[in-house]
């Protein structure tokens, strides 16, 4: 069964957290010594988890299985993890416990249900569409058709942020902050990643992402993950130009894996009256092809 690797996402995971924590950040003193390895050594991090150095050597090459979330916390303390990377490392050791069972769960929903389109469709002045962990796009309002008619014209159903992000010529237009809109793709991939190790779509995804895309494979080395529900996002668009939305992102607790979000802008402004310019063109377009139906029928 393809599946994303356990020991080694623990093993990399862990060794670039321990890396990236300089010693005077973490309090360790130095006493003139010359360091060989960037970032702490695991006899540091073990001192300052309060565990024995053996023992941490043995989670550090992927063995959580028996670790206790105590353990786990002080772990992520000595390595001043975020909320993200401690969620991470929560979740790679319960999917470490689970071992072969975890293929038996259940599902993920991959079909919105009809009261959450109707909400989507109740969105009028915001964009707004519900997408898996692989940031697949299941549904969509039409505002959210017309701001991102650039995925829609250059990929296939369904639509991928992530294979869009990295793969479309037009991407790097489409975000003017390309480099951060990668970094939080990727970020939220290996997320998912955590989560559902045995996801072989994703697993999948991965695989072409990190074989046909440089900029993907030196960013999911890194391991880094993150927490992506709120903040502001600029867009180039080809039919409005330049625009800053809004966005709150919210995981959905009836349909588990799906998250809504929704672009919105600030009123009043330049970016809210191009937002209004699209659901206009959404509107007029949808009327089009109503009526080219009409014809044809």
């Amino acid at each position: 069964m393809e599946c994303v690797d356990n020991q080694t996402e623990v093993r990399e995971f862990l060794t670039t957290r321990r890396a990236k924590l300089a010693p005077d950040q973490a309090g360790v003193p130095l006493y003139g010594q010359r360091r060989r390895v960037p970032g702490l050594r695991r006899e540091e991090v073990a001192q300052l988890a309060g565990v024995s150095t053996d023992y941490y050597t043995r989670l550090e090459k992927g063995n959580l299985r028996s670790a206790s979330d105590s353990v786990l916390d002080a772990i992520a303390r000595a390595l001043q993890l975020d909320d993200a990377e401690r969620a991470h490392l929560l979740d790679l050791a319960r999917a470490a416990r689970a071992g072969a069972r975890e293929p038996r769960r259940r599902a993920r929903p991959e079909q919105v249900r009809p009261s959450l389109q109707h909400l989507l469709d109740a969105m009028t002045g915001a964009a707004a569409f519900i997408r898996n962990g692989r940031l697949d796009i299941l549904e969509i309002n039409p505002l959210g058709s017309a701001f991102y008619a650039p995925l829609y014209e250059a990929s296939q159903a369904p639509v991928n942020l992530a294979r869009y992000c990295f793969l479309a010529p037009s991407a790097p237009e489409f975000y003017p902050d390309w480099s951060d809109a990668a970094d939080t793709t990727v970020a939220l991939l290996r997320t998912e990643a955590g989560r559902d190790p045995y996801d072989r779509k994703l697993t999948s995804l991965v695989g072409e992402l990190a074989t046909r895309s440089d900029a993907f494979r030196t960013r999911w080395a890194a391991h880094d993950v993150r927490l992506h529900h709120t903040g502001t996002k600029r867009f180039r668009h080809p039919l409005v130009g330049d625009l800053s939305v809004g966005f709150n992102a919210t995981e959905l607790p009836a349909d588990p894996g799906l998250t809504l979000t929704v672009y919105t802008a600030e009123p009043g402004s330049d970016s809210a009256e191009k937002l209004t310019l699209l659901a206009s063109w959404a509107v007029a377009s949808d009327q089009a092809v109503s009526r080219s139906a009409a014809e044809t029928a």
